[in-house]
């Protein structure tokens, strides 16, 4: 009797015991969490917690504990479960504070999908950090799953306790997925308190917390239906535009080469105010910009989401109006269509050839299985690539050996050939690439990084010049648009504070004819946004315009460029969106062509909107 009553002291201590004990590691992952997300700020993550946003603070916790219960069901074991869910907020929260630290912006859950990217995260993290943390992993992940076999031999009890917990917790999961459903009740319960900040994803994450601001970025539609949306709509739009676009005649005489450059974090760092260098490492670039249409493109990010302004120039479509959680149509939209229009669906009808070559891995952001939606002919990846050359100690292939391949590709004399070239060279890290380094800059901060950065760039604008020389024993007509995708993520604070923030989004573009034809060649001051990119090249080099085209260059000349946060209207950056009569009419079409192909019924697919007819 005394050995059953001490065996029942025990259970009833334990219990109490264990039940405090995840209360304390769902607190605790959550401060730790909020800590990250405020970067490594005490004093915001505690205010966060018990003064400002105590009540999203708890629902938050609460969200945690379902998923460390389902971890525990899942394993079979308390201190296993609770082992792996540690492992997992501690990565899930270094992730986050790299990311703002980088790139000033918070993890999605879309960032998940990129955990396979071995190599991409090594690189960005540092090879002994990254091999910490993938030890810790599979540490856990192996006792986890020792755990989860071992847990076979659990009672007929204890086994019915965890099916049951599994099948709760798990449904709980699957509920919580469903955030953004106007009748899930935790999105109510957050809706009680919460400010969501849709154009500013920082400023959403830092209102609501970490994990209110990453379940709103869970599975959302990609646009919300515009008023009065319907096939007579979009029927009475495309025939507006494609009737205009047909009064226009085509001056030229063939079908051109066209080559899109989109080159890694390619800006003038000397735009910003607090950094100058001995020379200007763009002066190659310059020589080519200063005789054709040129200026700055506004780069949705900063310091990264080079697939969102890939998709913006390929498409013609803009992140501006999707929803914010729709945060990387490449791995969330466009893998689940079976058709998109874009230049390459275009050129294709008019026979061209079109590639997409990017000197690194096929897997990132989906880009194989965009590519096949696209209507890409091929995808030569750095496996794939007959130049490999890089420069001194740089792990990126060159941007002059991915030229030599565009190079190959266009001495096919037959068919007239489109070319997407996504280039690595200038990738980060900006450190240990090269021996020598002939920039020196004056800067607040971050002083080497940005010496490399300068010394990556002018290897770059040196290649291009070379490529541009090329070009002009191409006997085929070559239109060439350059852009860079978002400035490098290396400048301090101090400098972010002296520039307006727009000027941390706008990059280098230009656009190049071998033949020197372009109508606007001698504007280089433009200041543009990448899905005007295939409008404003047809227009400029004679090329018969589509109806979708005409649409978009009509807006152009009224907003030349927008995104969430940045307008340009009337010569002024504005904050927020302000349009008349006439640039709110051209705005409201072109996003209901946008609604209809990515989340209506694609009405215009039925028409000759994206077809450019003699």
């Amino acid at each position: 009797m005394k050995e059953k009553l001490k065996v029942f002291k025990k259970k009833s201590i334990r219990y109490p015991l264990i039940i405090i004990g995840l209360i304390a590691l769902v607190v605790s992952s959550h401060l730790y969490l909020q800590w990250c997300q405020n970067m490594l700020s005490t004093d915001l993550m505690l205010k966060f917690a018990f003064s400002w946003h105590t009540e999203k603070f708890i629902l938050g916790s609460l969200v945690l504990l379902v998923f460390l219960l389902f971890l525990i069901s899942l394993a079979g074991s308390v201190l296993l479960g609770s082992l792996l869910y540690a492992i997992t907020i501690a990565i899930v929260g270094f992730a986050d504070y790299q990311k703002m630290f980088y790139r000033t912006e918070p993890i999605y859950p879309d960032d998940l999908k990129m955990v396979t990217e071995f190599g991409l995260l090594r690189e960005m993290i540092g090879t002994w950090p990254f091999i910490a943390i993938l030890l810790v992993a599979l540490v856990g992940l192996f006792f986890f799953g020792r755990a989860i076999y071992k847990s076979r031999l659990l009672s007929k009890k204890m086994q019915i306790i965890r099916v049951a917990g599994l099948i709760i917790t798990a449904g709980l999961l699957l509920y919580i997925s469903d955030f953004n459903k106007p009748t899930n009740l935790l999105r109510k319960e957050y809706d009680k308190t919460a400010l969501w900040i849709p154009y500013s994803q920082k400023m959403n994450y830092y209102n609501t917390g970490f994990v209110g601001g990453f379940l709103f970025n869970l599975k959302v539609e990609a646009m919300d239906e515009p008023d009065n949306y319907s096939k007579k709509t979009i029927e009475s739009i495309t025939e507006k535009y494609t009737k205009q676009a047909n009064k226009a005649t085509s001056s030229a005489d063939e079908q051109p080469n066209i080559v899109f450059v989109m080159s890694e974090s390619f800006s003038n760092p000397q735009h910003l105010a607090g950094v100058t260098a001995n020379k200007n490492p763009l002066k190659d670039y310059y020589e080519i910009a200063d005789k054709t249409y040129s200026g700055q493109m506004l780069s949705q990010n900063y310091g990264g989401g080079t697939a969102n302004i890939e998709f913006e120039a390929l498409t013609s479509f803009s992140m501006e109006l999707f929803n914010p959680q729709m945060t990387t149509p490449y791995t969330m939209l466009v893998p689940k269509m079976t058709e998109m229009p874009s230049i390459v669906s275009l050129l294709k009808e008019q026979e061209y050839q079109a590639t997409a070559i990017h000197p690194y891995n096929t897997s990132m952001y989906k880009r194989k299985d965009v590519y096949k939606v696209l209507g890409f002919d091929q995808f030569i990846s750095e496996d794939t690539m007959t130049y490999k050359d890089k420069l001194q100690n740089n792990p990126y292939i060159s941007d002059q050996s991915a030229y030599k391949e565009v190079l190959d590709l266009l001495k096919e004399e037959q068919q007239p050939q489109f070319v997407h070239l996504v280039t690595m060279q200038t990738h980060m890290p900006y450190s240990d690439k090269y021996t020598a380094m002939e920039y020196s800059s004056r800067s607040q901060g971050n002083k080497n990084a940005i010496d490399s950065y300068m010394q990556d760039i002018a290897y770059s604008s040196e290649a291009l010049k070379e490529f541009t020389e090329e070009l002009q024993k191409v006997k085929r007509r070559t239109l060439v648009v350059f852009w860079g995708d978002h400035l490098p993520s290396i400048y301090s604070d101090e400098i972010k504070a002296d520039n307006d923030e727009v000027l941390m989004h706008q990059t280098e573009f230009l656009m190049y004819d071998n033949q020197g034809e372009l109508s606007g060649q001698s504007k280089h001051d433009a200041i543009t946004s990448p899905f005007y990119f295939s409008p404003t090249l047809f227009e400029q080099s004679g090329l018969k315009m589509t109806g979708f085209y005409q649409l978009l260059n009509n807006l152009e000349k009224q907003v030349p460029a927008f995104e969430k946060n940045f307008y340009y209207t009337s010569s002024n950056w504005h904050k927020t969106l302000k349009l008349n009569k006439a640039q709110e009419e051209l705005y409201e079409e072109y996003r209901m062509i946008q609604y209809d192909i990515v989340s209506g019924e694609q009405y215009s697919l039925k028409t000759d909107f994206y077809q450019s007819k003699e």
